[in-house]
């Protein structure tokens, strides 16, 4: 494919391309059925070296939704990684089969890899804990549906700040626009890396850390709650102390804007209490839906098609 691209970091596109690739997602929210042909004979590869149910079910029916179809593995042990192949080896193979990978891995940096040798679009749909961009690229969607637009806001980010790649990827992206003040709370021994602060510290974006939620619900626009990840500590007994720090309830809701909303990557442990999944500022499942949208768009993108299908149904409306 000509001028290949990929997707590694939320930051591989610029604020212009990211609204394109918005506004494309948005028109697939209005009306799926103009898209449902678009990658008609175009063929999806999932490679998933550890677990996940929503972002690999979200890029398969993404694909299958704009007519293309799927193949790939949800697990390490299925594929011959299990023998000893390189993740290089691997997406050399499948550049033979499909037209665009989806990439999950638990190290770091292993999607560039891939990228670095492979004939077609590859997708970071994951790396150990550090980046998660098309996760981002759906955190951003759902903050400029529901709050009109990306910026002038104050956003809460809260529970797993250290290993929460979701995090990571999110403040990096959001530290590109205008007006935002980021509250960071968290336990100190998952308070956000230092790399994060310095990055904050230097463009010159307000934030503060703190410990309590309480304290600064009455201040936020937006909570992004996250779990604290089992799989990135080293003892079970850190985890066991920290897992329930935080928990997300009705009497803390009381203390929130009426106009606030609650964000979640999902999956949710103990974090969110099901009591709030009926409050109408619980967006999380919102957010999913709008992963879908988003997936479908990025694939469009990297495949060289949104123009064209905008354009197409621009069309059909005049």
């Amino acid at each position: 494919m000509n001028n290949l691209r990929h997707l590694m970091s939320p930051m591989d596109f610029s604020t212009d391309e990211l609204e394109e690739m918005f506004d494309v997602a948005e028109d697939i929210k209005k009306d799926s059925s103009k898209y449902a042909h678009v990658m008609d004979g175009k063929i999806l590869a999932t490679c998933f070296y550890e677990p996940s149910t929503r972002t690999r079910l979200s890029f398969e029916t993404a694909m299958l939704r704009l007519g293309g179809k799927v193949i790939g593995f949800a697990d390490a042990t299925s594929s011959s990684a299990a023998k000893g192949e390189s993740v290089a080896d691997t997406i050399r193979v499948i550049s033979c089969f499909a037209d665009i990978c989806a990439m999950r891995h638990p190290k770091e940096g292993a999607p560039m890899v891939a990228a670095s040798k492979s004939l077609i679009p590859v997708i970071n749909a994951g790396d150990g804990g550090h980046q998660h961009p098309t996760q981002t690229l759906t955190d951003l969607l759902t903050i400029r549906s529901l709050h009109g637009k990306l910026g002038d806001f104050t956003i809460g980010l809260c529970g797993d700040l250290k290993f929460g790649r979701t995090v990571h990827s999110l403040i990096n992206a959001l530290s590109r626009y205008e007006g935002i003040k980021f509250i960071l709370i968290s336990p100190n021994e998952l308070r956000v890396p230092d790399y994060i602060t310095e990055m904050l510290d230097k463009k010159g974006i307000e934030y503060k850390e703190v410990i309590k939620l309480d304290d600064v619900m009455g201040e936020l626009d937006l909570l992004y709650m996250t779990r604290v990840q089992k799989e990135r500590f080293f003892n079970e007994e850190d985890y066991i102390r920290l897992k329930d720090f935080y928990v997300l309830d009705k009497a803390k809701m009381a203390l929130a804007k009426d106009t606030m909303h609650v964000l979640h990557p999902l999956p949710r442990v103990n974090e969110i209490s099901v009591e709030v999944d009926d409050d109408k500022r619980a967006a999380y499942f919102e957010q999913v839906q709008y992963g879908l949208y988003v997936r479908m768009a990025l694939i469009m993108t990297l495949m060289g098609q949104t123009d064209a299908h905008i354009n197409e149904g621009l069309l059909r409306t005049i």
